[in-house]
């Protein structure tokens, strides 16, 4: 098992949680011992883990801070690799994304006629992605402006 796991963790990163999910059907000491290990071996690292899901899903999937800080604690990430991986954001890259993300939203509500609901629509979206109110506040009164 240790050596499939390290095959694993040799191919992309993995934090503890996602091994230990891995290792499930093993005893629990053995399960700890095979993560233990790969730990120690650096192949796997939380902090490390937590700076590539970070980077990756803010450039790539257009997420906000707030969805990546959940995901990344139901993963079972500590707060200050959290807080660490957030930081390293690029944020140029990761406001161009969102606003990306937002005005493909706001073009695609292009054909609702009630503006509330239009607005309502907007934000619950908006929010779902991660982003604050108030990012999303002025990316909105620009939207409309236009």
């Amino acid at each position: 098992m240790l050596l499939r796991m390290t095959r694993l963790c040799s191919m992309r990163e993995y934090c503890r949680s996602e091994i230990r999910r891995k290792l499930a059907a093993l005893p629990e000491s053995e399960a700890e011992e095979i993560v233990g290990m790969l730990c120690s071996e650096g192949y796997v690292d939380d902090r490390r883990y937590a700076r590539a899901f970070a980077r990756d899903k803010s450039a790539l999937q257009g997420w906000g801070n707030l969805k990546i800080k959940l995901a990344l604690q139901r993963k079972g990430i500590g707060e200050a690799d959290i807080a660490a991986a957030i930081a390293e954001i690029d944020s140029e890259a990761a406001g161009a994304k969102k606003e990306q993300v937002l005005r493909a939203k706001w073009n695609a509500l292009s054909g609702e006629t009630d503006p509330a609901r239009k607005q309502a629509r907007f934000f619950r979206y908006a929010l779902g992605r991660g982003f604050g109110y108030e990012e999303i506040k002025r990316i909105y009164d620009y939207l409309r402006r236009d």
